[in-house]
C-alpha cells in the first residue's frame, strides 16, 4: 500500500508520537473517511500503511487516504471521548454513525408561586424544574395526564392563568385545584408540587406516607372534606401505581438497551425508565455498519500486543458506538442494562465525562431481565419492520429507474430532486427543493427559495430563478473540474467548496410539478448551464387532476408517458411530487402569514393603537407598504402627527 501514499504522509506515519491518541484520515477532495483512537498512535496508524490490505474494505478506504489529523491526549478515556465527539461532528464514510435526532422532550415544572406542567424540549436551565429525558413527546403528555389526576397541578400559560376569574373546564372535570381563582391556599399547592416531585423521581411510597398522615391529621381536627379530598388523592395514586406496574423498591432511573443485527443493518433499541417507570422505547438505526465493523476486524488482525482488545461481535461493536455517541450529549443514569457485554473502559470513559459512577449490568435477573426481554423483542421487531419497508422502497426506486430507461451507476444513491412553486395570487412565492436519496426522502436536504423580482404569479419566471439558484454554480463547477488536469482519486463533480460541507452533486432525475410549460422553461436553464436535457421530467397532472392519472413529460423530446394507476413508479414520483408541494405550500404559508401578521410591529409603537394600525394598513395596503411610504406621506394619514410618523419611519426602518 505504501508506493499508492505521498512521501509527506508516509513520513508524517513515522513521526507519530507512542502516546494514546485520536487519528482522522482524509481523502483528496477533504471529506472525512475514518476516526479511530489508540493507546500507542504510531503503532496502530503505521498498521494501516505497513500490511496487506489488498482486497478488503479497510484496503479500499486506504488507498483512498490522502491527508491524515492525529491529536494526543492524556488517557484512554480522553481518546474514546474525542473520537466518538469527532464522529458525531465530522460524520465519517467509515465509522459505525448514529445520526443525530431530535433532542428529547421533558416535563417541566415552571417556576412561579403556582408552579404548572409543561412540556419542554430544549436546553434544561436551574430557573424550572426538570424531569426526564423521556423518549417520546407522548410518554411527556402522559405523565402530565397521571400528574393532572393525582395532584391536580395547573397545565394553563402564565398569561391565561392571570387572567382568569372563574376556574376552566379542568377545574370542572377535577383535574385541576383552580390556583386561579384562589381555590387551593399557596402552601396546599406547593405541597402537591412536592409530592408531584417525589413522584417523578420514584419516592411513591414516601408520598403515600406522607398523604395518609396529612389525611389522619385532618380527620383529628374534624376536617373531614379535606381528609377525603387526600383520600381521594390516595385513591388515584394508588391506581395509577397499580396500572403502572411501576416498582417502589429498587431500580428508579435505568435505560435498557439491545441490539440486533441481520442483513447488514442494525437495531439499538433504548428503552427508558424514570422515577421506576418504563417510559417507552425508541429505536436507532446506524448507518455504515458493514464497512466499519470489517474496518475493526482488520484493524484487529494487524494489532499489537501493545493495543487494547477490540470488540469481537458486530452486535457488541454497534452497542459500544451506539453508549460513546449517544450519551455525548443526553444525562446518562446510574444504571445501564446491556444485551451485550462492553469494555469496562467505555464505561469508566462516561462516568468520567458524566462525574457520576455508571454502572454496566449485563445478564440482568428479575425485574432488570424482563425490562431486557422486552427490549430485545422491540429491537427485533422494529429492524424486521425496517428491512421490509427497505426491501419495498428498493422496488420502488428500480421499478422508477426501468421506466424512465435510466442507468445509475448505484441505486442505493440514486438521488431525485423535485421543484414546486407555491404562492396566493401572486404573494409571497416561494419555491422548494425536496431530495429522494437512498430510497428515502432526505428531509434535511430539502430548500426553499425566495422568489423576489418577478411579476407576480408568474410561475414560469419563479422556476427560472431557483433552478438558476440550484444548479448554476454546480455547473460551472462542473465545467471547471472538465477542464482541469485529472489529480488523482479527487472528488467528483461538482464539489461544495464550503469546507465541512457535503459533497454536491447532480441528481440523476430533475422533477419539476408542471407539464409542457414549466418542462420547457426547465430546458432553457439546462441549455444555458450546458448541463444534460435528458435528466428533466415533468409531473404533468391527467384528466380532471385526478391522482394516478399523472404523465411524464420528457425535456429531450421523448414521447409522453403514462405509468399506469398501480405503478410502483408512479407511486413513488407521485409521494415525491406531494412532498415539494407540501413543503413549498407549507413555507408559503408561513411567509404570508409573516407579511400580513407585520402588521403587529405597529401595535409595538408607542402610541399605535389598533384604529391607528388599521388606517395605515388600508392606506398603505399592508405593513410592507408602510414600511415603504415617506414620513411625510405616513404623516398625512388621519390620527397621525409628523412626531408620530418620524417614530414609525424609524420602527419599520
Amino acid at each position: 500500500m505504501a508506493e499508492t501514499h505521498s512521501d509527506q504522509l508516509l513520513s508524517e506515519v513515522a513521526a507519530l508520537p507512542q502516546l494514546p491518541g485520536v487519528y482522522r484520515y482524509f481523502d483528496a477532495a477533504g471529506a472525512v473517511l475514518y476516526v479511530g483512537k489508540a493507546r500507542n498512535l504510531k503503532k496502530r496508524v503505521a498498521n494501516y500503511f505497513q500490511k496487506n490490505h489488498a482486497g478488503t474494505r479497510i484496503g479500499h478506504m486506504i488507498s483512498k487516504i490522502a491527508r491524515m489529523e492525529t491529536t494526543v491526549v492524556r488517557s484512554e478515556a480522553e481518546a474514546l471521548l474525542l473520537e466518538n465527539n469527532l464522529i458525531k461532528t465530522l460524520k465519517p464514510r467509515y465509522n459505525i454513525l448514529f445520526r443525530d435526532d431530535k433532542s428529547y422532550p421533558y416535563l417541566k415544572i415552571a417556576s412561579h408561586t403556582f408552579p404548572r406542567l409543561a412540556y419542554y424540549r430544549g436546553s434544561v436551565d436551574r430557573k424550572h424544574r426538570y424531569f426526564g429525558p423521556y423518549p417520546s413527546a407522548w410518554a411527556v403528555k402522559e405523565s402530565i395526564q397521571l400528574l393532572q389526576k393525582v395532584f391536580k397541578l395547573r397545565t394553563c400559560e402564565d398569561t391565561v392563568y392571570s387572567n382568569r376569574t372563574r376556574p376552566c373546564l379542568l377545574y370542572q372535570i377535577k383535574r385541576c385545584s383552580g390556583p386561579c381563582v384562589g381555590y387551593i391556599t399557596p402552601e396546599d399547592y406547593a405541597q402537591d408540587v412536592a409530592n408531584a416531585e417525589a413522584f417523578l423521581m420514584g419516592d411513591t411510597q414516601v408520598v403515600l406516607t406522607q398523604l395518609e398522615a396529612r389525611m389522619m391529621s385532618h380527620a383529628e381536627k374534624l376536617e373531614f372534606e379535606q381528609a377525603a379530598e387526600l383520600r381521594n388523592q390516595m385513591s388515584a395514586l394508588s391506581r395509577v401505581l397499580h396500572q403502572q406496574s411501576i416498582e417502589i423498591a429498587s431500580d428508579k432511573d435505568v435505560d435498557i438497551l439491545a441490539v440486533k443485527v441481520q442483513g447488514g443493518k442494525a437495531c439499538v433499541n433504548l428503552a427508558m425508565v424514570r422515577g421506576g417507570r418504563h417510559l417507552g422505547d425508541r429505536a436507532y438505526f446506524p448507518v455504515h455498519v458493514e464497512d466499519a465493523t470489517q474496518i475493526q476486524h482488520g484493524e484487529r488482525d494487524a494489532e499489537s500486543d501493545d493495543e487494547p482488545p477490540l470488540s469481537d461481535t458486530v452486535e457488541v461493536q454497534v452497542l459500544e458506538a451506539f453508549i460513546a455517541q449517544h450519551y455525548i450529549d443526553v444525562p446518562v443514569p446510574a444504571t445501564l442494562v446491556l444485551s451485550e457485554l462492553v469494555g469496562r473502559e467505555l464505561i469508566e470513559a462516561i462516568s468520567q465525562q458524566a462525574g457520576t459512577r455508571v454502572t454496566a449490568v449485563f445478564q440482568p435477573r428479575e425485574q432488570r431481565r424482563h425490562w431486557l426481554e422486552m427490549a430485545c423483542k422491540n429491537a427485533a421487531l422494529q429492524l424486521a419492520r425496517l428491512l421490509a419497508e427497505e426491501g419495498s422502497q428498493q422496488a420502488r426506486t428500480r421499478a422508477l429507474v426501468d421506466a424512465l430507461e435510466l442507468a445509475p451507476d448505484d441505486l442505493d444513491n440514486f438521488r431525485v430532486e423535485c421543484f414546486d412553486i407555491s404562492h396566493t395570487a401572486g404573494e409571497a412565492t416561494q419555491a422548494s427543493c425536496v431530495v429522494f436519496e437512498h430510497h428515502a426522502m432526505q428531509n434535511r436536504e430539502y430548500r426553499r427559495y425566495n422568489i423576489e423580482g418577478i411579476t407576480p404569479g408568474d410561475d414560469y419566471a419563479a422556476m427560472r430563478q431557483v433552478l438558476h439558484r440550484r444548479y448554476g454554480k454546480l455547473a460551472e463547477a462542473m465545467a471547471a473540474e472538465t477542464d482541469a488536469p485529472p489529480a488523482g482519486d479527487a472528488a467528483g463533480a461538482g464539489t461544495d467548496a464550503r469546507p465541512g460541507t457535503r459533497t454536491a452533486r447532480m441528481p440523476e432525475l430533475v422533477l419539476v410539478d408542471g407539464g409542457k410549460g414549466q418542462v420547457s422553461m426547465a430546458r432553457e436553464v439546462f441549455s444555458e448551464l450546458g448541463l444534460p436535457l435528458s435528466l428533466i421530467v415533468g409531473v404533468e397532472k391527467g384528466e380532471g387532476r385526478k391522482v394516478g392519472l399523472e404523465e411524464l413529460v420528457f425535456a429531450d423530446g421523448r414521447e409522453k408517458v403514462y405509468l399506469g394507476r398501480d405503478s410502483a413508479a408512479l407511486m413513488l414520483v407521485a409521494q415525491i411530487r406531494d412532498e415539494a408541494h407540501r413543503f413549498a405550500i407549507t413555507g408559503m404559508r408561513a411567509k404570508r402569514a409573516k407579511i400580513r401578521v407585520g402588521g403587529s410591529q405597529l401595535e409595538d409603537i408607542p402610541g399605535i393603537g389598533p384604529k391607528r394600525r388599521a388606517r395605515l394598513l388600508q392606506r398603505f395596503g399592508g405593513i410592507r407598504g408602510v414600511a415603504a411610504a415617506s414620513v411625510e406621506d405616513i404623516a398625512s394619514v388621519e390620527g397621525i402627527a409628523f412626531d408620530l410618523a418620524e417614530e414609525i419611519y424609524r420602527a419599520l426602518h
